[in-house]
């Protein structure tokens, strides 16, 4: 059996950065990445199961390229593992990654920011450069500078947001350019540095600009999902193929290139942080409000249709695909569970399946989902369907990625 005690941090020693809540989508693969710089760095975490799954040289979510650079940084001796908030002090940049939800006002939870600078406050040392990674609501970079001084601790703060693509960090870390920022002249250049080790273009903007060019840029891509499913809604309900009409607006015509197909758009990033800007301009921002409606009614558009056309109480509806995403593992917001949620109550059963997420216990192997099914609904379009055999059971698929005209119904 492997010693995976060799890779967890002890008190003695040091380390160029530590990554609070590194085990997770975000830290992971930055702590990966500064690692295979040649920095040496502490990923910590308060989930003592993700750190074993990565102490073991294995990972507890799907990341290209991290599986076999895991193992490399672990052996090499720059990355270790602790649950041990103390340790933070040992370093000399702490990088922040925890999640930030919204509550069930759908408001922005500050005091999640607030709860962990709190626990971590008494381990950090004077001129510690702080680096906050996390995305935020609007003016907390700021707000927390303030409440360091409050609290009497002389800190270097910046904020830099992170944009990649879930599941592709370690390549786009390194091919984008990074936004820094920082509250003082001092932290802004600490911040060039740092994220000048991973990429050769770092973006200096204002804390309050980098923290809106985050939300920005997602909200922006949420808008534009939102504007191709209303158009596939507005085709369907008239008997049209949408993905026809939307191949002949696109073809050789370059304003409509970058046109996103429809399909169920969600996940723990970019809802949430449409919502945050709703929050932050709650009379300015209608139309990220209308593009949360759109996306998220998405799921009872597609149950309201299925009712015209068939006697779903006394039907199983078979749903492929659980994760938020194609080809990930990951169910946080996922629409497919909404659109599960919302089919227990009109359908006699519903049954699901996803050939990589691992943490649902409802989930049944895909032949037995399509066997005992009388609809099956293709909620995400992983790579591992492309082949799917349906069995001759009526398949939805809204993202015409079996290209068999089941994307009109």
């Amino acid at each position: 059996m492997t010693d995976i005690s060799k890779h967890y941090a002890r008190d003695d020693m040091t380390f160029d950065i530590a990554i609070v809540g590194g085990a997770g989508h975000v830290g992971l693969p930055l702590a990966i990445t500064f690692a295979i710089k040649g920095m040496r760095v502490l990923v910590q975490d308060i989930n003592e199961h993700a750190l074993e799954t990565i102490a073991a040289g294995e990972l507890p979510a799907l990341e290209k390229g991290a599986d076999v650079l895991l193992p490399e940084v672990l052996a090499s001796g720059n990355l270790f593992v602790s649950s041990d908030q103390a340790l933070v002090g040992n370093a000399d940049t702490v990088v922040i990654t925890i999640g930030t939800p919204v509550d069930e006002f759908l408001d922005p939870v500050h005091r999640a920011v607030k709860i962990c600078i709190d626990d971590l406050s008494p381990h950090l040392k004077d001129n510690q450069f702080i680096v906050m990674r996390s995305t935020v609501f609007p003016g907390t970079t700021d707000w927390l500078d303030t409440y360091f001084k409050q609290i009497g601790k002389d800190l270097l703060l910046a904020f830099c947001p992170e944009r990649v693509v879930q599941g592709l960090s370690i390549d786009e870390l390194q091919d984008m350019p990074q936004i820094v920022s920082g509250t003082t002249q001092a932290a802004a250049k600490r911040a060039h540095e740092l994220f000048g080790k991973l990429t050769d273009e770092t973006i200096e903007l204002t804390p309050l600009e980098a923290e809106l060019a985050k939300l920005f840029n997602n909200s922006y891509r949420y808008i534009s999902f939102a504007i191709t499913n209303q158009f596939y809604m507005l085709a369907n309900s008239a008997g049209a193929d949408y993905h026809r009409i939307m191949n002949a607006m696109t073809h050789n015509y370059p304003r409509a290139r970058d046109m996103a197909k429809p399909g169920f758009s969600a996940g723990p990033c970019l809802f949430k942080d449409t919502m945050q800007l709703a929050a932050f301009a709650p009379d300015q921002f209608n139309l990220g409000r209308a593009a949360m409606l759109v996306n998220e009614g998405i799921v009872l558009y597609i149950i309201d249709r299925l009712k015209q056309r068939h006697d779903l109480a006394n039907m199983t509806v078979g749903l492929l695909g659980m994760a938020f995403k194609p080809n990930s593992d990951d169910i946080r917001a996922s629409l497919s569970y909404k659109l599960k949620k919302h089919l227990v109550i009109a359908c006699r059963d519903v049954l699901s399946t996803d050939p990589l997420v691992s943490v649902d216990d409802e989930l049944q192997p895909l032949d037995e989902v399509i066997a005992n099914s009388d609809i099956l609904i293709l909620c995400v379009p992983h790579a591992a369907y492309k082949d799917l055999d349906n069995k001759g059971k009526p398949l939805i698929d809204i993202w015409d990625f079996l290209e068999d005209g089941t994307s009109v119904f």
